[in-house]
């Protein structure tokens, strides 16, 4: 498991390497909408931006101060020159607060290549596949122009196994963690999934089949505890989890776009490739602003909430976040009158406060203890 953790502490430096050793070209992307395999295909490594849950001061002349402190973290880090190895940018159409941040970093950071996907708002609409489609053959074509290489049909084929393969071996793990006392954790869990989203998917799917291998030997760290849901917007930073199953839980399942959401559904064969990497991307776990008119994610939520038979939902949630403001509430509702199990929200920033997160974390916990005595 310790891999996994490595892989993401050391991640600029594995872009690096990768590129010094393959000679390919590395594409930032700045939301799991944005349909990987089609980089893949053509040879290059797509990275997550991702933020370092650090103090920083440089974003207030590119970005408001009162979007999310997740978009703002992530484009410090390309001001920083952390990203260096970056050689394009893409991002698929989603809240307003990542969109700026993509539009200043293509901007003022790396401008040799960007391309905004217009995913669609309303993934539910009819017409929503065929207009993916169409988008993202203008991408695959752009693509082509950037890299200089033909995407062909098998290439294509065998990216999608690739990823269909990690998504599949991500989801053995996750199936696990239905057990009484699961062998792998709620932070362990995200660590293996966020380290996926800059990872050679191949190297990666080898890593995890060498995880699944052991788990059956793996000894169990005394009783299960409650059991705990984690819902919220992008979330990648494991404090919390660490100190949350430090005080006798489990959070056996997720859903965040740095948890389940990545990798849940396949990409179905079809003719038309592209079709079928469209449907899939518009059939996944919806996050807050694509799940409108039709709502698909609150039964989903509450369906695995029964499957990994929850105790508790914690919600945390990225300050500022508005599709997330207005989700979140009416989802707690729906915990305690469909399932009756109560939550507790907690508001994060760029760092976490543990002080307070713990005091509320263990007062949420012995609530639950109680609730079980009674």
């Amino acid at each position: 498991m310790d891999e996994f953790k490595e892989l993401i502490a050391n991640r600029h430096q594995y872009a690096r390497d990768w590129k010094a050793r393959t000679g390919g070209k590395v594409l930032g992307y700045f939301c799991t909408y944005v349909p990987e395999e089609l980089a893949y295909a053509a040879g290059v490594l797509p990275v997550r931006i991702l933020g370092s849950h650090e103090p920083q001061d440089v974003t207030e002349r590119h970005i408001y101060g009162m979007y999310c402190p997740f978009c703002r973290d992530c484009l410090a880090q390309g001001l920083l020159g952390r990203y260096e190895y970056v050689d394009g940018v893409a991002m698929a159409n989603t809240c307003i607060h990542i969109r700026q941040a993509f539009e200043s970093w293509h901007t003022h950071v790396t401008s040799a290549y960007g391309y905004h996907i217009n995913m669609p708002a309303k993934v539910h609409s009819p017409f929503a596949k065929t207009f993916l489609t169409g988008e993202l053959g203008h991408f695959k074509r752009s693509l082509e122009d950037w890299t200089g290489k033909e995407i062909t049909d098998q290439a294509l084929d065998e990216a999608i196994e690739t990823y269909n393969t990690n998504r599949q071996l991500l989801r053995r793990i996750y199936e696990s963690r239905k057990e009484d006392n699961p062998a792998v954790g709620g932070a362990e869990a995200m660590e293996m999934v966020v380290s996926s989203q800059f990872t050679d998917k191949r190297e990666h799917n080898r890593l995890l089949e060498e995880a699944l291998k052991g788990l059956s030997q793996r000894p169990r760290k005394g009783e299960g505890g409650i059991r705990l849901i984690l819902i919220g917007s992008e979330d990648d930073d494991t404090e919390v989890l660490r100190l949350t199953e430090s005080m006798g839980a489990t959070v056996v399942v997720d859903d965040h776009c740095t948890g389940t959401r990545y990798f849940w559904n396949d990409v179905l064969p079809e003719k038309d490739r592209l079709a079928a990497v469209a449907d899939c991307y518009l059939a996944k776990p919806p996050c807050p602003e694509k799940d409108l008119e039709k709502r698909r994610r609150w039964p989903h939520i509450l369906q695995l909430a029964q499957d990994y038979r929850v105790q508790g939902a914690l919600f945390i949630q990225q300050k500022f976040c508005d599709p997330h403001e207005f989700d979140i509430p009416p989802l707690i509702d729906l915990f305690r009158e469909k399932l009756d199990i109560p939550s507790l929200f907690l508001e994060s920033d760029v760092t976490i406060p543990v002080g307070q997160f713990q005091t509320r974390i263990e007062a949420f916990l012995e609530m639950l203890r109680m609730e079980e005595l009674v």
